[in-house]
């Protein structure tokens, strides 16, 4: 169990120190940052992307594709787990695996959506790119983002998981009076990180929505117009805010203590504040009329 929780947390901060060496102002570290730069740019903003090494942007249904088939692996396992822990009087030990249960339900809910928008709502440009390091890192952060919210219990969830492929399903039991019992005793914190999710869940939606009506038709696929409305009217890239927000909601309803979900939180602060500011620069570069008291991805501060 301690090998994987440190793995995991090893991994975040691997993924996070490229980030803080490209923010140090410094000759050095200048060199390093346009070379990252490359690796992370998509969309827009990826026109001098090599594409011997890119691929199309939008490739990010794949990994939504894996994340959802993987965050619901996971999920299913952790609710059957608890179901038995309950059963068994778990006692302390079925609460934490109850509320990774929330978590990755929270993280479902999330990788579905992303899932249905890549597909059906967002239209990407046939030239907008994506570096194919971005393309293996999101396969990684959403396989790494599911077992970040279970990672205590892992180990347990797989000798159970191997239990019941030998012994067969027969010998799994539900009582619903559990679950009521589980739901009944989730923390205040838990729905407070709920709510939050759900706030930046909702304008995340409605910003994609808004990123989606921009090009109505195939005529108009590579054309770029500024985006108004919801977050819009405060930063450049209010989606990478919501997301942001969204998983600030996991660290809360996690109950702040498990660090390996504050590294979780901390490379979608990284990645995608690097990410603003790129597209941010665009704009600029883009529209001499673009609205000056926006900001990058934080409202009134970056």
């Amino acid at each position: 169990m301690a090998s994987l929780v440190w793995l995991l947390r090893a991994a975040w901060i691997s993924l996070i120190l490229p980030f803080l060496i490209a923010s140090i102002p410094s000759p050095i570290s200048d060199s390093f940052h346009n070379r990252f730069v490359e690796l992370i740019k998509r969309g827009k903003v990826a026109q001098s992307s090599s594409k011997r090494f890119s691929v199309p942007l939008k490739y990010f249904g794949h990994f939504y594709l894996w994340a959802v088939i993987w965050t619901t692996c996971l999920l299913v396992a952790t609710w059957m787990y608890g179901c038995h822990l309950s059963g068994g009087g778990g006692g302390g030990v079925s609460d934490e695996v109850w509320k990774s249960v929330f978590l990755l339900v929270l993280l479902e809910i999330q990788v579905v959506r992303r899932l249905y928008e890549s597909f059906f709502v967002l239209k990407y440009r046939p030239s907008a790119k994506l570096h194919l390091f971005g393309y293996i890192i999101g396969y990684f952060f959403y396989t790494a983002a599911g077992l970040s919210l279970c990672a205590e219990h892992v180990p347990e969830l797989f000798r159970f998981v191997s239990n019941l492929h030998e012994e067969g399903l027969r010998t799994f039991k539900f009582d619903p009076s559990r679950l009521i019992d589980a739901l009944i005793g989730f923390k205040w914190y838990m729905w407070l990180g709920a709510a939050i999710f759900s706030w930046g869940w909702i304008h995340q939606r409605n910003i994609h929505a808004i990123l989606g009506s921009l090009r109505p038709s195939k005529e108009m696929i590579n054309q770029h117009t500024i985006p108004r409305g919801d977050w819009f009217e405060l930063v450049s890239s209010p989606h990478y805010f919501a997301e942001i927000v969204i998983y600030l909601g996991l660290v809360i309803a996690s109950g702040c203590f498990d660090l390996t979900i504050w590294l979780l939180w901390d490379f979608v602060v990284a990645n995608l504040t690097y990410a603003a500011a790129e597209t941010h620069r665009w704009y600029l570069s883009k529209f001499d009329d673009y609205p000056k008291n926006r900001r990058a991805i934080f409202p009134f501060v970056y």
